[in-house]
């Protein structure tokens, strides 16, 4: 065995036998390096030792010591097995036992303490406890029986160090120590998010998950099927137990790359959804306007008719398809194979036109590829961490929790966002910019950086253009002026980019706040000049510039070629060898004009041009902005397809609507935030006559006449790795066997590249472009009419447009949809804290609860686009990036007043 994460192994001897373990390993660890097994109902090795226990008692050169917080040391020698050992800590562990009820120690009970005391011949007798202590059932996920509870610590230390909320305590004294909120009263009303993280750990059962899941944890579990988490884009590796064709339980992978054994209240519990009574099981058609359940036979031969119609009145240009997201990869790559093969037009899109394509763009622009730099596990090693227009700790809170822990060991932390929410809280600094200035922010740590001699100018020199103009630019935005335009002090900005600049190994972590701007696009770019000036891009001196992607696919949606303008891999239609690729594969000629984009398709369903729209798994009703000129497209237009889990405000303005699988129910691959192919495996069937996208995709071009190819997912994958030079080396067999790979992967024996650009970038000169991009005014001013300006975005609890959240017990959570609104502006328009409020923007209205807090600045108010019947989206604007037309959800002018 060599050296383990780069330092010389130690040498230690258990019960005879030598093992090696690494520098800093306790002897617990080397105990289990050996084969051995020892009760540690304290430990977890996700967390630090505590030692409280004392069950997990060795001899180590003699001495009697606790092996969880025994570091092992070069040749010591330990027994574990000896006659005193296993009586010392059968004690131990009968005395701990002897408080609890009987029902502690059952036969059928799975907990970790009723194993370790059936391996030590401990039976229920041993409970000798009363109970007494009481019950917490008002949490929908997460029940405490206090009854149950040994005071180990492993969920207090687990909320706090995993998780970093600090939700939990001990509480009491002595024997009457109980682990408790620390906010005190119910646990529903305390600041736990329902990570979980308590229940995987709890070693006796005391805080569990109710129902069928209850105890399970994520270290004692049946049979499971091993997925990817199907809601936001961090791509955590999830175990589904089932029983009977149902969830169980849905766990956290000990072993997953990205989550570490570790989940959100949504992947971990939002599960319900599946046995939804208002789920989808057969077909609609609208008959006499209304929609009525029919055969799949009928519903398609009506799509397929309609797209028929449309082409003949139209031409192929007549008919498009916004793809999902929400589906994996190879159903994305059969929506657009079937765009292009069988109608033959590009108009085909997905949901990151409206949330990352100022990313694929900006990234491109200046690195030369369209995803993130660096893999996660790189930028959690970061000495210093720049956050900007993201929460993380809600819109993604596993990579949020990661996050934290590095902050908590030493790491410094800049966020740059306008609330004072999630990591902001913990910040070193916190710029609080007004929205859509982030251009000018950036431009002015920019011109910090230079000005102080912060920039690697071997790097600037060696691989690196447009420095020139650059420098030019910036003599315009010293910090006394940037701080006019942002409203950001010019000391916080200084203190900003010099953290940022003197730091060995820098990060740029960023999200929807930088790209849905009307300069979108300019603010990625002019966030990549940072880490370009600072040499933190492609070497051992940074992490680069990484996106946290929104929906569970948003980077596979677009790496498949769901886009108007590119083919799978990124080939521009325009480009006659990328075509001739897929030419070759799919024996049909490619239009080499670009389709239409989302905004686009609608603008042309208003217009007449667009006479068949297949709305694939996107609620663009709820969720795309100026959410009534929406509508009115989905009225004007003459055939209306929608493929849906339920029956969404899209798919009530629908002639067909196609019932599919959830993601727990579909077979294929996602491409997480930094860029790793995970595999996605049914855990259970869809319901009824549900069917995969996939399947639907296949089903609807035989009825046209068409043989798409591709009868499996597996294969899909194989011909888009035959036709994308930079996915050639991925396979269904290879991720089953390996685990998650990450792209550019070129050949099957190349492990893929997870740090980009180490020894050229993808540009066609092979160097990182700066860009000069003016700041230029949002699309939106508030005014003496509208004078506050709205931001949307996530919450913890829900998801999109939370159709499957609040189809469960995320609604008990966050059972409404709140405005927040600085107590100054409260004040001044005669708002209290809970009212109904009417939102107005110049493009429609909302209904929404006012929530009175410091979290927004004065002058701007905030709200989440999870429920549908608010009408959020009726308040955005069609201002959209000039570059991509990604919507500007973060900048609409409104006022409030009583409903």
């Amino acid at each position: 065995m060599g050296a383990v994460n780069g330092t010389e192994p130690l040498r230690v001897e258990i019960g005879g036998i030598d093992v090696e373990v690494p520098e800093g390993a306790s002897l617990l660890a080397a105990v289990r390096a050996a084969g051995a097994e020892l009760p540690a109902l304290c430990s977890d090795d996700r967390l630090s030792p505590a030692g409280s226990c004392r069950t997990c008692l060795v001899r180590a050169d003699g001495r009697i010591v606790a092996a969880c917080v025994t570091p092992a040391a070069p040749g010591v020698r330990v027994e574990t097995d000896t006659d005193d050992l296993r009586q010392l800590r059968r004690d131990t562990v009968e005395l701990i036992t002897s408080a609890l009820p009987s029902r502690a120690l059952t036969e059928d009970n799975p907990s970790e303490l009723a194993q370790v005391c059936r391996s030590l011949g401990l039976g229920p007798e041993t409970a000798q406890g009363t109970g007494g202590r009481g019950e917490d059932v008002s949490h929908p996920y997460v029940h405490l029986d206090r009854d149950l509870c040994i005071a180990c610590g492993r969920c207090v230390r687990m909320c706090a160090e995993v998780q970093g909320t600090f939700a939990l305590t001990l509480t009491g004294r002595g024997a009457d120590t109980v682990v408790a909120p620390g906010t005190g009263g119910p646990w529903a009303e305390s600041d736990c998010v329902a990570c979980g993280g308590c229940v995987d750990t709890c070693p006796t059962g005391a805080i569990s998950e109710p129902g069928p899941g209850r105890g399970l944890t994520s270290a004692h579990r049946p049979a499971a099927t091993r997925t990817t988490c199907g809601y936001c884009g961090v791509g955590c590796s999830l175990d589904v137990v089932t029983s009977d064709g149902e969830v169980r339980a849905v766990l956290p992978a000990r072993d997953g790359p990205v989550n570490q054994g570790h989940a959100c209240v949504k992947g971990r519990f939002a599960h319900g959804y599946l046995t939804s009574p208002e789920r989808l099981t057969r077909p609609l058609l609208r008959r006499d306007g209304r929609l009525e359940p029919v055969g799949w036979d009928e519903a398609l031969g009506r799509v397929a008719r309609g797209m028929r119609a449309a082409v003949a009145a139209g031409g192929a240009d007549a008919v498009a398809a916004i793809s999902s997201a929400r589906a994996t990869n190879e159903e994305n790559y059969l929506v657009q194979k079937f765009l292009r093969v069988v109608i033959g037009t590009n108009n085909v899109d997905n949901c990151s036109r409206l949330c990352h394509s100022p990313s694929a763009a900006g990234l491109t622009a200046s690195f030369g590829l369209s995803g993130g730099t660096d893999s996660f596990d790189d930028v959690e090693r970061a000495d210093c961490l720049l956050v900007v227009g993201a929460n993380p700790v809600e819109a993604h809170p596993v990579v949020g929790a990661r996050l934290m822990r590095r902050v908590l060991r030493g790491a410094k932390l800049v966020v740059a966002d306008p609330r004072a929410v999630g990591l902001a809280l913990h910040a070193d600094v916190h710029l609080r910019p007004r929205p859509g200035t982030n251009v000018a922010l950036f431009h002015g740590l920019a011109h910090v950086l230079l000005a102080e001699g912060l920039a690697d100018e071997g790097f600037l020199r060696e691989r690196v253009t447009g420095l020139p103009e650059l420098t030019e630019l910036l003599e315009d935005y010293p910090p006394d002026r940037v701080a006019a335009i942002t409203e950001v002090p010019a000391a916080d900005l200084i203190a900003a980019a010099r953290l940022y600049g003197r730091a060995l190994r820098p990060a740029i972590v960023y999200g929807l706040g930088v790209t849905e701007h009307l300069h979108g696009t300019d603010g990625v770019r002019s966030l990549a000049n940072l880490a370009i000036l600072r040499g933190a891009v492609g070497t051992d001196r940074g992490y680069g510039v990484n996106p946290l992607r929104g929906q569970n696919n948003v980077q596979g949606a677009s790496d498949m070629g769901a886009l108007p303008d590119l083919l799978p891999g990124y080939g521009k239609v325009t480009d006659p060898a990328a075509r001739a690729r897929v030419e070759a594969a799919w024996g049909v000629r490619v239009p080499e004009r670009p389709g239409l984009r989302i905004p686009d398709m609608f603008a042309a369903a208003r217009a007449g041009a667009l006479r068949a729209l297949w709305v694939i798994g996107e609620d663009v009703c709820a969720t795309d902005p100026d959410a009534n000129q929406v509508a009115r497209a989905l009225e004007a237009c003459p055939l209306v397809v929608c493929n849906e889990v339920f029956l969404s405000e899209t798919a009530r303005r629908a002639d067909v609507v196609l019932p599919v699988a959830s993601w727990l129910e579909k077979d294929g691959t996602f491409v997480n935030f930094d860029r790793r192919f995970q595999r996605v495996r049914p855990a259970v069937s869809p319901p009824g006559e549900a069917r995969s996208d996939f399947d639907v995709v296949r089903a609807l071009a035989d009825v046209m006449g068409v043989d798409l190819g591709c009868p499996t997912p597996a294969d899909a994958l194989a011909e888009c790795a035959r036709v994308t030079p930079v996915f050639a080396g991925l396979s269904h067999d290879r991720l089953d066997r390996e685990g998650d790979v990450p792209w550019p992967c070129p050949d099957p024996d190349h492990p893929g590249e997870a740090k980009l650009y180490k020894e050229r970038f993808a540009t066609p000169d092979g160097r990182a472009h700066l860009t000069a991009a003016p700041y230029l005014p949002p699309g939106e001013q508030p005014d003496d009419d509208y004078p506050l300006v709205l931001v949307t975005g996530r919450r913890w609890a829900h998801y999109n447009s939370g159709s499957m959240t609040r189809r469960g017990g995320n609604l008990a959570l966050d059972p409404i949809d709140f405005l927040d609104l600085h107590p100054d502006d409260a004040l001044r328009y005669g708002v209290r804290d809970g009212a109904q409020l009417t939102v107005e923007s110049r493009h429609g209205e909302a209904r929404l609860v006012a929530r009175v807090s410091e979290q927004t600045a004065p002058g701007q108010v905030f709200c989440s686009f999870h429920f549908p019947a608010s009408g959020v989206n009726r308040l955005t604007s069609d201002h959209a990036d000039t570059v991509t037309s990604c919507p500007e959800y973060k900048v609409t002018a409104v006022r409030v007043g009583a409903p």
